[in-house]
């Protein structure tokens, strides 16, 4: 699932001195994808102009699907990023791109309702399916594969549950298929109660995706600016003006927030929490069972494994989360969490990994629901914000940039509702 950075950003729609970013270091160690090729996008220094119509901070996977949403509409549009475009949480996913989100559907169901929590499955596949037919139409070459996802049952929802769930998950229209033990060992020599096997996922390289997203956008006259940071942010009555760490003032119709897990600190409080994450990559062409290459898999435990392959023959581990942005910083603790995810792994599947060839560690913001947040900054009508991705940082970052440039375009989404900021 998708990991990000543990920062903060703050906006005072009354305080207008304060400071607006929180810097702090992104990841640990190094992600699989910095060794990815195509993953540069050509930017400028400074922007070439004081006027937009929409500034997106964050050239990420949201920053980028955000450009992507809004390219050709006849905006001017600005990107901007205090780092270099797609360096930023975007490197630390494992870019396991599900329709599942991290709270099962029968568990959403008691959190917000049955219909409104069908919406939210719903919307999710959608998005999968829009990132599948995104990929295709643009030609991207970012190592997109349809998958399959197998959930296992844990700790956390065991066979009985996953029967709920497969229950919830049909009656929204949303096909799953229950394995009992003895077919899952049969099909994939796993040794757990139940299973739920079901369609509508994929995978990627999320640096290529992004990088190729941003070079789309740039063909569509989008600029993207590296090396600035947004220090201010002020919203009017007609427009909104930001600041530059050059002191530079850019005024926009509209500004969003696409900074992945720098999230606003204004409401960065009991909505949301901190978790560290841990994930590794193993040497390429890894001995491994034939069903793996067609499947994402992740249990319901807390913590929860999970894993897949790349077409190049890894096998991709991560899981053991624990509270807290820090510890994903402890070398020593990392040495731990690899080796655990590594005798799960083997335990599990018995694929045998040895010395991963790429370990990581990085943060994440998620709220008690398993939603993000996605809509107007509270006081600030024509400043967006998307946050609290959890796991599912890419298939979220597609419904806000379908939700949020909806508005800009003038109509609203029908599921404007499903993800409020509060």
């Amino acid at each position: 699932m998708a990991s990000g950075i543990a920062s903060s950003l703050r906006v005072s729609p009354l305080d207008n001195s304060a400071p607006l970013t929180h810097k702090q270091r992104l990841r640990h160690d190094q992600p699989l994808w910095a060794a990815s090729p195509r993953i540069s996008v050509v930017s400028r220094k400074r922007p070439s102009s004081t006027s937009f119509d929409v500034v997106i901070v964050g050239a990420g996977i949201s920053g980028a699907l955000m450009a992507h949403a809004l390219a050709g509409k006849g905006l001017r549009i600005l990107v901007v990023d205090r780092r270099q475009p797609v360096r930023g949480s975007t490197m630390a996913s494992t870019a396991m791109i599900q329709h599942e989100i991290d709270v099962p559907l029968h568990a959403l169901t008691k959190m917000v309702g049955e219909r409104t929590a069908q919406r939210i499955w719903q919307r999710s596949a959608r998005a999968v399916e829009a990132l599948v037919s995104l990929v295709q139409d643009l030609e991207l070459k970012c190592a997109f594969e349809r998958k399959h996802t197998l959930f296992l049952s844990g700790e956390e929802y065991g066979a009985r549950a996953l029967q709920a769930e497969v229950d919830a998950r049909t009656k929204a229209g949303i096909k799953a298929e229950l394995l009992d033990a003895a077919t899952l060992r049969e099909r994939h020599g796993l040794h757990r109660s139940a299973a739920i096997d079901s369609a509508i996922s994929a995978s990627a390289d999320p640096a290529q995706l992004t990088a190729a997203l941003l070079r789309s956008a740039k063909i569509h006259g989008i600029e993207i600016t590296a090396g600035v940071e947004i220090k201010d942010v002020r919203n009017s009555d007609e427009d909104v003006a930001v600041s530059t760490s050059e002191g530079q003032m850019i005024t926009a119709n509209h500004v969003v927030f696409c900074t992945g897990y720098e999230f606003l600190e204004a409401i960065a409080n009991k909505s949301q929490k901190l978790i560290s994450t841990w994930a590794l990559a193993s040497r390429p062409r890894l001995k491994r069972p034939e069903w793996l290459d067609r499947y994402l898999v992740w249990e319901g435990s807390d913590p929860y494994l999970y894993f897949r392959a790349t077409p190049d023959g890894r096998v991709i581990v991560g899981g053991e989360d624990e509270d807290g942005e820090d510890a994903y910083k402890d070398s020593s603790k990392a040495a731990t969490k690899a080796k655990i995810l590594v005798e799960k792994l083997g335990d599990l599947t018995g694929i045998s990994i040895g010395k991963p060839d790429f370990t990581w560690a990085a943060a994440f913001g998620v709220t008690p629901n398993g939603l993000p947040m996605i809509g107007h900054l509270p006081g600030m009508k024509n400043v967006f914000v998307t946050m609290g991705f959890g796991g599912n940082g890419i298939t979220f970052s597609q419904i806000a940039a379908d939700i949020i440039s909806s508005d800009i375009l003038g109509y609203r989404d029908t599921d404007w509702d499903l993800f409020p900021i509060h």
